[in-house]
């Protein structure tokens, strides 16, 4: 047994505050630096954004089976935070990269939660109950995380499977939003119904 208070800590801050970027730079996962407008910055400050959401709709999640699914996905989305932090190089082989499993775990979990789920016969307005519209909202915000990742990657090209990671996950979180209305008026569409 180790002497250390706890193993399994990845990273430990003792100071919160460098001034490292006081002048407008940041630095990436392999230690180099970049303006905080790098395109790269902005899909894992995105991504950061979607982990907060998260935080918020679990606040309203009554299920604990959701709430243990969406813990996950937390805990994942800073595994993409940490893959799209660090250029995809050969020099950087072997750092943490989002996994085709943890795709494959998303498309399980949408193909479970949209089995219960009646038939769409139009589009979804956001909103119901206050879950479904707080997964909405992640919904949006992994959307745009989706956006920035692919003009990060036209740039500097990206880890392919964060943006597929992206992508299935926005896919959940519709289909949870959709659950989470079951058993009551599920918004939809109505096209030109407010003429």
């Amino acid at each position: 047994m180790s002497d250390a208070p706890n193993d399994d800590i990845v990273v430990r801050l003792d100071r919160i505050y460098t001034r490292g970027g006081d002048l407008g730079e940041t630095s990436l996962g392999d230690g180099h630096r970049v303006a905080k407008h790098n395109a790269r910055v902005a899909a894992y400050g995105t991504v950061d954004e979607l982990n907060a959401a998260f935080g918020v709709a679990r606040l309203h999640s009554a299920d604990v089976v959701w709430d243990a699914w969406l813990v996950r996905i937390q805990n994942e989305l800073f595994d993409l935070g940490a893959d799209l932090c660090v250029p995809f190089t050969p020099e950087n082989d072997g750092r943490l990269r989002v996994t085709q499993e943890q795709i494959d775990g998303l498309e399980a979990l949408c193909d479970a939660f949209n089995e219960s789920l009646p038939e769409l016969k139009s589009f979804v307005l956001p909103g119901g109950s206050e879950a479904a519209a707080r997964l909405h909202v992640a919904r949006t915000v992994c959307r745009r995380a989706e956006r920035e990742a692919i003009a990060a990657d036209s740039v500097h090209p990206l880890h392919p499977l964060a943006i597929v990671y992206l992508n299935r996950l926005s896919d959940l979180l519709f289909i949870l939003a959709r659950g989470a209305n079951a058993g009551g008026d599920e918004p939809l569409w109505k096209p030109g119904g407010s003429r």
